[in-house]
């Protein structure tokens, strides 16, 4: 039984560590290119992996690794020597710094219209949060440019070349969605009120949203189908987007004469998933 135990940790212990070193990078778009060193591969070391938040692990190059974040280095984690990343804004716009043995800091962002960049020469890594491209260029003291995509002809941020390579990943940029239903609302009307109109009051930050569907019943126990303006319990039927202060018509011939009724209210994060709606209070106009 001991033996069986043992086995048990062993094979978990392999599927933690494989879990760990997965990447998204994809298998063939996955070089950047520098003049002096020649191509980094993001996909080899089956390291680097992009989130919302920065990316980890280290690419291989002809200088030796790429280190994007201190804590996912070959070595382990070196944070307590060196505290360092490669950020992601969540949208797709990188900052910080990553590191080689031979060359030094890799500035991903500087100029002064860019968020947390340091430097007066305006450069940006950014990843496409709808394609997951790499683009635009990197910056190392002695090694000068690293660039993240190439075509010929250049554009789009990538370098002019007679060929094409790129770095992309899986990763896309998403919204977080969330939503809450009401209690049972009775309108006392024992013949069925008319449902007419919703309005909220708070605070929608840009690139977030609102949304409401609504569930209207004779019986307090229901069936409680919420419903968009289309008449359906599908995901992209429903009021919205909302905006506070506003009075949104309910679809009338699905809330007509029903006594009882409930709301549910679905909150839209930005893609970023740094910001989200705050809601203080919500109107329901009905009439008998």
């Amino acid at each position: 039984m001991k033996n069986k135990i043992n086995l048990i940790i062993i094979i978990i212990f392999i599927i933690f560590l494989t879990a760990l070193a997965a990447t998204n990078i994809d298998s063939s778009n996955r070089w950047a290119w520098n003049d002096l060193i020649g191509w980094i591969d993001f996909y080899s070391t089956n390291t680097v992996n992009v989130n919302s938040q920065q990316l980890t692990g280290y690419a291989s190059s002809s200088a030796g690794d790429i280190s994007l974040d201190c804590a996912t280095t070959r070595n382990g984690n070196i944070c307590s020597q060196s505290n360092y990343k490669v950020l992601n804004d969540g949208g797709g716009n990188l900052s910080g710094w990553a590191w080689n043995d031979n060359y030094g800091w890799i500035s991903f962002c500087g100029g002064q219209n860019t968020v947390n960049c340091p430097g007066s020469i305006i450069y940006q890594v950014k990843i496409d949060p709808n394609t997951g491209d790499f683009s635009n260029y990197a910056w190392n003291d002695l090694l000068g440019w690293i660039s993240f995509c190439g075509q010929p002809g250049g554009g789009l941020g990538c370098a002019s070349t007679t060929y094409s390579y790129k770095v992309n990943t899986s990763w896309r940029a998403t919204a977080t969605i969330g939503y809450l239903d009401s209690s049972i609302y009775d309108t006392g009307i024992s013949g069925g009120a008319q449902i007419n109109s919703i309005l909220w009051k708070g605070d929608l930050p840009s690139g977030t949203q609102v949304r409401f569907k609504i569930a209207s019943s004779n019986s307090s126990n229901g069936p409680w189908n919420f419903l968009g303006p289309n008449g359906t319990t599908n995901d992209n039927d429903y009021y919205g987007p909302v905006f506070p202060n506003q009075s949104y018509q309910i679809n009338y011939l699905l809330h007509s004469n029903h006594r009882y009724f409930r709301y549910r209210v679905i909150l839209v994060s930005d893609q970023a998933q740094q910001n989200s709606p705050r809601i203080d209070d919500i109107i329901i106009n009905w009439s008998p």
